[in-house]
């Protein structure tokens, strides 16, 4: 019964809703609810390993980012069984990361986002859900090599969105620790800024443009079919992502908040001008020839980041609440199948040509962080007054 009443709302907003008009929060709801179920019902074994080329656990990156996405509609939607599946997540890794403790790799630690979350809604009554990411983080803060600190572990640009919380969320729960608080604070800065403007050569950011290049690779002389330099879409979303979470997680008067504040604006700025007509963006952010077309997962994380800046006063509402209507419109009609499957997901991979052809009916290598995104940018905008 819930999905035909989610189909049928769905419907009605499809043949209803006008051009840059938000539809109904219940419609929104429903259409989040549909894809989720979709979700939980392929999977309702949450600790069951992921097998595409090879066999993964399922507390990588791609599924922890369905976690938070998940945990970003149950603020929203606070369904016991959505609480339920992501603490048995946590229980069947035993609240650990692939590598242990011992890793420094942002991707294995993205798990801990929604173990930290959990920890906090749950009074803080177990300590045993934080302790290995504790651990794992309290290396990176005090390990020192014979140049000085490591800062160079986030090489890639999706580290960001896959850490930086995690940082940023220990700062808070360990505050009446300021030593300890801060450290993960100046940490998380030394990391962020070391990819911002050291990694490949001068840094991943380019200010003339206000995006990012994914990697040392796409740095240039690289560039796109066009002549343009390639700025990749979902991970531009990455660090928009990362930027948003962080500056929800850390008190005003932060560390480098002001750092992370001006970041996020300089990227808001330049993202408008960018949108296809059709309201998505394309996967080549400067190059619509380079397997242009519908793409969901940079799609919603902008939508995400810019529907935040709303609800938050950064962003002009008159200005930025068309575009992301336009938006999330455009996935909720064209991406969203009847059953819950989202269409129009990139596969992993770290550039324009991977995972293609993307198209209505094209199936990702992993089907969850899509998912995620998509939970993301719908929770974000039901916020919205």
């Amino acid at each position: 019964m819930r999905t035909l009443f989610s189909c049928i709302l769905i419907f009605l907003f499809l043949t209803t809703v006008q051009a840059q008009q938000l539809p109904k929060k219940k419609i929104m709801l429903a259409t989040m609810t549909l894809a989720n179920d979709y979700f939980m019902a392929k999977w309702p074994d949450t600790g069951k390993e992921i097998v595409t080329n090879k066999t993964r656990p399922s507390n990588i990156w791609t599924r922890a980012v369905y976690y938070e996405g998940l945990m970003a509609l149950y603020g929203i939607d606070q369904q016991k069984r959505y609480y339920d599946y992501a603490v048995d997540w946590g229980q069947k890794h035993k609240w650990g990361m692939r590598s242990g403790t011992s890793t420094r790799n942002a991707d294995d630690q993205c798990c801990a986002q929604t173990y930290l979350e959990l920890y906090q809604l749950d009074g803080k009554k177990h300590p045993e859900w934080i302790q290995d990411i504790k651990t794992s983080i309290d290396k990176m803060v005090s390990s020192d090599g014979p140049l000085g600190a490591k800062v160079d572990d986030w090489n890639w640009i999706d580290a960001l969105q896959m850490a930086m919380p995690v940082f940023a969320k220990l700062g808070v729960l360990y505050a009446n620790d300021p030593a300890v608080s801060s450290g993960y604070y100046e940490k998380m800065y030394q990391l962020y800024n070391h990819s911002k403007t050291v990694q490949g050569g001068n840094g991943l950011y380019n200010p003339t443009d206000g995006l990012w290049w994914r990697d040392k690779d796409f740095v240039p002389p690289y560039k796109e079919p066009n002549g343009e330099d390639c700025y990749w879409s979902r991970g531009n979303g990455w660090v928009v992502a990362a930027l948003v979470r962080v500056l929800d997680i850390m008190p005003k008067n932060a560390p480098h908040r002001t750092e992370y504040e001006k970041m996020y604006l300089e990227m808001m700025r330049v993202l408008p001008p960018l949108q296809r007509p059709d309201g998505y963006w394309n996967v080549s952010l400067h190059d619509p020839t380079n397997y242009g077309g519908k793409e969901l997962t940079g799609t919603a994380l902008f939508v995400y980041g810019m529907a935040w800046g709303i609800n938050h006063g950064l962003l002009d509402a008159k200005t930025y609440r068309p575009i992301v209507a336009k938006a999330w419109n455009a996935m909720a009609s064209e991406s969203v199948h009847p059953n819950g499957f989202l269409g129009y997901v990139q596969g992993t991979g770290k550039e324009p040509k991977e995972g293609q052809p993307v198209t209505y009916t094209s199936k990702p290598d992993f089907e969850d962080y899509g998912l995620g995104c998509f939970l993301l940018a719908g929770s974000e905008l039901y916020k919205m007054k």
